[in-house]
């Protein structure tokens, strides 16, 4: 063993035919604005309903998207890569990675695990406002006439 982890991933190649909305797919990533930490690789976001890539079925959130129409997608700006997807014809072959999983740059809608961070700080902000309320009866109940 080398030390180095393998990437059993599959590589796939699709075939999408543009649609009246296009592929059906939105993409981040490039140079300039990388999506995943120390990567600048293209990936899909969100896949349009009764799109192309919906219809096919096979593209997914997440999937890294390596060449367009045999054109490597690599060190390109984002804005580069739009271009080539907005210029790649009505039939468009996509080699995609599938599956890619890393820690995302992106919004904290398209990342997992921000639901639990948002409930823990829920159930701290009431067990505080509780504490508070408890301290403050204790302090001031002679006040009102209890005892």
């Amino acid at each position: 063993m080398n030390g180095r982890m393998h990437n059993a991933t599959p590589e796939l190649e699709i075939c999408l035919k543009r649609g009246p909305s296009g592929l059906g797919f939105n993409i981040v990533g490039g140079t300039d604005q990388q999506y995943i930490s120390n990567d600048s690789g293209i990936y899909v976001t969100k896949i349009k309903e009764q799109g192309a890539a919906a219809l096919d079925g096979r593209l997914q959130e997440g999937d890294r998207i390596l060449a367009i129409n045999g054109c490597e997608l690599q060190n390109l700006s984002h804005q580069e890569a739009v271009e080539l997807f907005r210029t790649a014809g009505e039939d468009v072959r996509l080699r995609v990675l599938q599956g890619h999983s890393a820690q995302m740059n992106g919004p904290a809608g398209s990342r997992g695990g921000a639901e639990p961070s948002v409930l823990l700080l829920g159930v701290l902000a009431v067990s505080g406002a509780l504490a508070l309320a408890a301290m403050v009866y204790l302090r001031f109940r002679h006040r009102i006439g209890m005892r």
